[in-house]
């Protein structure tokens, strides 16, 4: 007979962690405050793109940003020189946010003034994909100089976005990237996933995404 016990770990932290996604949700919704998770490859223009973002929205609504990193404050420095309230998370050397450290994130910036708030996650297409943050949309980057390959090699970052920029479209003949085969591998595992070619250096598509993000704030707001 056996004398151990097995525990599932794994299943058991995403199990209590979507619970508490869940509620954090459901509390930001409450509050009529927009939660976007922005997730993507270090170097694919994460920071450009808030910026530009923030550009195109500030006069609207009251923007603040969350800048996770697992160390360092170059972001958090960049993003507050837009007039935007940010903040800087350190993740204490894990890869990821879940729904509980984004929560003290939240309590951090304080969203009582915010209309939309934005989680730059930890940079990578991997463990953010694998935790719920309890945001209201998940969008990612894929710049152009990564490859169109990128949803075959990770299906779950594609799976659970609800929108995909593209990025770096300027230099689209400079490398070997069909932005209509990355589509047809994104749609392939998620028909429903918005996609939106961009240039953040040049502002190239800024207005497409604003576009985007307006109506979902708007959907969630009502």
């Amino acid at each position: 007979m056996e004398n151990y016990r097995v525990l599932e770990i794994k299943k058991s932290v995403f199990e209590n962690n979507d619970r508490e996604a869940d509620e954090l949700r459901r509390e930001l919704k409450e509050k009529k405050v927009f939660l976007l998770n922005l997730m993507s490859s270090p170097g694919s223009g994460k920071t450009t793109t808030l910026k530009r973002t923030i550009e195109a929205l500030k006069d609207e609504m009251r923007i603040g940003v969350m800048e996770a990193d697992i160390d360092s404050d170059v972001d958090a420095a960049a993003i507050a020189e837009t007039g935007a309230k940010a903040i800087q998370l350190h993740t204490g050397g894990m890869c990821h946010l879940d729904a509980a450290m984004t929560r003290q994130g939240l309590e951090g910036i304080d969203t009582g003034d915010l209309d939309l708030c934005i989680l730059e996650n930890v940079g990578n297409l991997v463990c953010p994909a694998e935790f719920d943050t309890g945001s209201s949309k998940n969008a990612m980057i894929l710049s152009v100089p990564e490859g169109d390959d990128k949803p075959l090699k990770y299906p779950l970052m594609f799976t659970i976005c609800d929108v995909l920029l593209i990025n770096k479209i300027d230099v689209l003949p400079y490398f070997d990237f069909s932005i209509e085969n990355c589509t047809k591998y994104a749609k392939r595992l998620n028909p429903d996933i918005q996609i939106i070619p961009i240039c953040a250096r040049t502002g190239e598509g800024i207005d497409a995404w604003a576009d985007w993000l307006r109506e979902q704030i708007n959907a969630w707001r009502a």
